[in-house]
């Protein structure tokens, strides 16, 4: 191997970021006090990271969303297409949700515990106004500003649209538009260069604040979280890509391990959104038309560890904890809530919390037992949005495959490195929707 870790390849260097960063945070909660040093030290790095990944987030959106509306014409009916993604998404997501209520009622994680420390959990039940001003916000300049991206989503298809409508007078604006996102994604992956440094602070971070014996009492609930998103990873997504998808679940694994990995360590499918659309096209194949569309949905709407998942264990440890019986009609509206209650979350931030509470509400469960699993909310983010990201790369390919719009040669074929800048240099030079894809060898 290179002794120059900046020749590494890219994820080589975010693997190295992060033993590093293991080990640090271990250390410093070891000899020095773990929270307050990693909150001084450790998280404005990471935090300044996330953040500029996010600030170039709604713009990107924007831009993708207007440009994608025009360029699905053309590969076949929007309607249709719109449908089926949101179709998958439902299912995927009641999949997610019936794993999530049988770990938890096979582990029984609420039971046998003693008294636990309540962290304050600041939260207002999501009500369906909200959800409608989210998808329809009074002013789009406030809604960018908010990062309500649910909103900011619905008015560039509306934008999109009337573009469109209007025929050759909109084509000027359109290649303007067109000309904005190519620039956003060059500045994007000038921030994610950045991604083995940030990498470093904020798993350090995590491992600072958060001790091995802070995850003793809701070890039993960790460690239901985790086994149903690995479930959910490795039996739910591959069997509905071998089934419906007719692809290999192992190289959708591996294309995708990049968006996967990064949304582990940076808990945010925002943040992860420019390297997902990537994956989805210059590595799954996915026709860039419908990926540009499909996964900034997806990463507004589509949350099946943290709206699916997450809420059907917690409200299954919460009855559980404070003696609670459910039926199987309480059952059913968990499942209810955590698939359709998903729309609340977006453009809201904690949408893990958000759900929670909309599904806890909906049970007629204490609200007050939320605050006993803050503590571990860091914890358990990782798992949650990695099965997001995952959910978000998998319904493209399902749709894509159903309407031919899968490249199977991209699929099947060595992955690019997506750092290497020569996909963003063809489709700068080329200016045409489908870049030039030159393979480099990238093992993950």
């Amino acid at each position: 191997m290179n002794p120059r870790v900046w020749q590494w390849q890219f994820w080589q260097q975010i693997v190295l970021s992060l033993v590093l960063g293991v080990i640090a945070g271990a250390l410093i909660n070891t000899f020095a006090d773990g929270g307050a040093t990693a909150e001084d030290w450790l998280d404005p790095f990471g935090d300044v990271y996330v953040s500029l990944l996010k600030v170039v987030v709604v713009p990107l959106v924007f831009a993708a969303i207007v440009v994608s509306v025009g360029r699905l014409r053309g590969v076949g009916s929007v309607a249709r297409l719109t449908a089926k993604t949101l179709g998958w998404f439902v299912v995927t997501s009641a999949i997610a949700t019936a794993i999530g209520l049988a770990v938890a009622l096979l582990i029984e994680p609420g039971k046998g515990l003693g008294k636990l420390a309540s962290e304050s959990a600041e939260t207002d039940p999501v009500t369906w106004t909200q959800v409608l001003h989210n998808l329809f916000p009074s002013n789009i300049v406030q809604a960018m500003a908010d990062g309500n991206v649910l909103g900011v989503v619905t008015f560039a298809v509306l934008f999109g649209a009337a573009l469109v409508a209007i025929g050759e007078r909109g084509e000027r604006l359109t290649g303007l538009i067109d000309d904005l996102y190519v620039v956003m994604q060059k500045a994007v992956w000038w921030v994610v260069r950045l991604t083995p440094i940030g990498s470093f602070f904020l798993i350090g971070s995590v491992v600072a604040t958060y001790g091995p014996s802070s995850l003793e009492p809701l070890a039993k609930f960790t460690g239901a979280i985790y086994l149903a998103v690995a479930i959910m990873l490795l039996a739910g997504y591959p069997v509905l890509l071998r089934v419906f998808g007719r692809v290999s679940p192992l190289k959708f694994l591996r294309n995708s391990w990049p968006a996967i990995q990064f949304g582990f360590v940076s808990s945010s499918s925002l943040a992860t959104l420019p390297i997902a659309q990537r994956v989805s096209t210059e590595r799954n194949g996915v026709q860039r038309e419908y990926a540009s569309f499909a996964q900034p949905l997806g990463a507004t709407i589509k949350f099946d560890g943290c709206g699916a998942i997450y809420p059907a264990v917690a409200a299954v440890f919460v009855a559980q904890y404070t003696g609670v019986h459910l039926g199987i009609a309480d059952y059913a509206l968990i499942a209810l809530a955590a698939v359709i209650g998903q729309l609340g979350t977006g453009g809201t931030p904690g949408p893990a919390l958000v759900a929670l509470t909309l599904t806890l509400t909906t049970v007629g469960l204490p609200l007050q037992a939320v605050g006993y699993l803050i503590a571990i909310d860091k914890v358990i983010d990782m798992a949650r949005t990695a099965l997001n990201v995952t959910g978000q790369l998998t319904v493209p390919v399902l749709v894509a495959r159903s309407e031919g719009l899968l490249d199977e040669d991209v699929f099947n074929g060595r992955p690019v490195e997506l750092t290497s800048g020569q996909a963003d240099v063809a489709r700068t030079e080329a200016h045409e929707p489908e870049p030039e894809r030159e393979r480099t060898p990238e093992p993950v």
